[in-house]
């Protein structure tokens, strides 16, 4: 059994992203572990295993046309939040807020669940249209 806490993989995950440094991953990630992305909608692309996990999170952290920066992460027992801001570009407009609701047991990764702000046409209850 590992002694790192949920803390301790969260910080190094998001370590790994901020610092485009994909050898953090190495570890991290449990044989187990279930990854939906925030894409495609409405369900995100799901990812099993620690391989296939560790090949998509590496993609994302070396593709040098995107930055991460989590805002805020708040830990509880083995569950883990990181808000978080995602930009895809240079322009005004290409970026997007979103949420990893994280599972660790262990000292591993078990679940990342991804969810975002979402573009285009969302209809709301409290438009005419809606009710």
């Amino acid at each position: 059994m590992s002694t790192r806490t949920t803390a301790d993989v969260i910080a190094r995950f998001n370590r790994a992203f901020t610092h485009r440094e994909a050898h953090l991953l190495g570890d991290l990630i449990a044989d187990e572990c279930v990854m939906e992305s925030v894409q495609p909608a409405p369900r995100g692309e799901r990812v099993v295993g620690r391989e296939a996990c560790t090949r998509w999170w590496t993609a994302l952290v070396e593709d040098r046309g995107s930055r991460f920066r989590p805002r805020e992460v708040i830990v509880a027992g083995e569950r883990a939040t990181i808000l978080w801001d995602y930009r895809y570009g240079d322009g005004p407009h290409d970026w997007v807020s979103g949420v990893n609701v994280m599972r660790v047991v262990d000292g591993r990764i078990v679940e990342a669940l991804g969810y975002s702000k979402t573009a285009g046409e969302v209809p709301l209850a409290t438009e005419p249209e809606a009710a």
